[in-house]
């Protein structure tokens, strides 16, 4: 996340992160990822011992605990990614498995996807990123695609591709 700080600012995205650490483990982590990284990190984070945050959103199940004296063997971090509109809804959500790390490119080519679609009234087709050409939907008659995207292909009456308008 720290790493990618730029490519948040760029496409006008805040970060927070929620990890069931306390402050003082935080701050270790920081200083831990700074160092490995070589990036500040400019995103707070919720320190959520008590695991209430990370349960209300379903980001680690109901039964889970943290035992007193834990290790880091005992703890489950939070592996969820959320992107949230400027309409304070949930766009997306992904969970990955503690055995498997998140893939921050896909995050990102998700949340341009979501950015491109809001301003441009588009769908994306799968594996789709910027520069790709897009979907235009199905609601969107005939006359309307042609003032709004010029030429275009229709592959099925249902899948028309167009190149993004400018």
């Amino acid at each position: 996340m720290a790493t990618l700080d730029a490519e948040w600012k760029k496409r006008g995205t805040k970060v927070i992160g929620v990890s069931v650490d306390g402050v003082e483990e935080h701050k270790r982590w920081i200083n831990d990822i700074e160092t490995y990284c070589g990036n500040d990190v400019h995103f707070p984070i919720i320190a959520d011992e008590e695991l209430k945050v990370s349960k209300l959103f379903n980001m680690l199940p109901a039964e889970a605990y943290m035992p007193d004296g834990r290790t880091p063997a005992d703890s489950a971090t939070v592996r969820s990614v959320f992107i949230i509109g400027p309409d304070k809804q949930l766009k997306l959500s992904m969970t990955y498995p503690m055995t498997v790390g998140r893939n921050f490119a896909e995050v990102l080519r998700a949340l341009d996807a979501l950015q491109t679609s809001a301003s441009h009234g588009v769908a994306m087709p799968a594996d789709w990123t910027l520069g790709q050409d897009v979907i235009i939907p199905t609601s969107v008659s005939e006359e309307d695609a042609k003032t709004k995207f010029g030429e275009y292909e229709t592959v099925f009456p249902y899948l028309r591709k167009a190149k993004l308008p400018e």
